[in-house]
């Protein structure tokens, strides 16, 4: 039975991954008292003698995780943002590429990819892949979600009886267009620019839905329909799988897959402006749902294994 370590386990990605694994018989839950969660020494002692250790905290916090790691069997599953891009990092997101399935498994520094980078990737890269898009490209990038991907704070604010005025309604972000997911976003597909990203959180739990539009003209070759056949081939898993008509009744809702750990891709538009679209759980595939399903191919079961799908 394998020995695992949630560091950053009081945290809303901490507490879904624990929950995804609180019931399953192939693991040991390593839990260290509430005095000593902030504790350097009680976390370098479980960070070692753990099997893997799940990285739920701020980047700096995550860094300084990893250099305490001596022990060269831990795995290190980060939920950060702090090495997403770094080389000798694998990126979780077996689905995108076969390089990436195969090295999965044998990893000991697993990146969990970005709750926004993981729609917006999941729709470009296979995209870039085929040869339809060009790297070149220059893409925007709209993506509305759930207010826990905020953390504690946010969803403090939220959750408050009396609900401030604003937040009644969406409130868009990162006006700065210097959101950290871009550098991911960014890299990961292979794009020569940072898409223009206009990320939106409103006033519901859990959920997201990530649009990339396109114009018929931005395509090297092909067409809606040759999109949507890429997305056919690609994602055929029960995790990340494409479906024809994503929407209900000419709708698409940011909350049709929350508290799942699935991801659901579509295309709509027409030949002439065309609309990708993933529709997620930022706290699911966007997070604690990918890190679980990347733990699950490090011990070789299934990777829906202990999902909610």
């Amino acid at each position: 039975m394998k020995k695992v370590f949630i560091d950053g386990s009081a945290g809303t990605t901490g507490l879904r991954i624990y929950e995804r694994l609180a019931n399953r018989s192939d693991v040991e839950l390593m839990l260290l008292p509430e005095e000593e969660r902030k504790n350097p020494e009680a976390r370098r002692k479980a960070l070692n003698s753990c099997d893997i250790a799940f990285l739920c905290l701020p980047d700096p916090a995550a860094m300084e995780a990893v250099s305490m790691i001596e022990n060269p069997e831990v795995t290190v599953i980060d939920a950060s943002t702090a090495h997403r891009t770094n080389a000798g990092w694998c990126y979780g997101f077996p689905e995108l590429s076969d390089t990436i399935a195969a090295a999965l498994p044998k990893a000991k520094r697993i990146a969990v990819p970005g709750c926004h980078a993981s729609g917006f990737i999941s729709l470009v890269y296979p995209l870039i892949e085929a040869g339809i898009l060009s790297p070149e490209t220059k893409l925007t990038c709209h993506s509305i979600t759930g207010y826990s991907g905020g953390g504690k704070k946010m969803i403090a604010e939220y959750e408050d009886d009396e609900l401030d005025f604003l937040l009644q309604a969406p409130r868009q972000y990162g006006l700065t267009q210097q959101h950290k997911h871009l550098k991911e976003m960014k890299a990961i597909t292979g794009l020569e620019h940072e898409p223009i990203f206009c990320p939106i959180v409103s006033n519901f739990y859990s959920g997201m839905t990530v649009t990339v539009p396109l114009f018929a003209s931005d395509l090297q070759k092909g067409g809606i329909e040759e999109i949507r056949e890429v997305y056919r081939k690609k994602y055929t898993g029960k995790i990340v799988s494409y479906v024809e008509n994503g929407d209900e009744g000419g709708f698409l809702s940011a909350h049709a897959v929350a508290e799942k750990d699935s991801m659901k891709i579509t295309v709509a538009g027409n030949e002439d402006r065309i609309l990708l679209v993933a529709m997620y759980d930022n706290l699911g595939k966007g997070a604690s749902g990918a890190a679980v399903e990347c733990m699950n191919t490090v011990l070789g079961v299934s990777p829906e294994t202990g999902l909610e799908l």
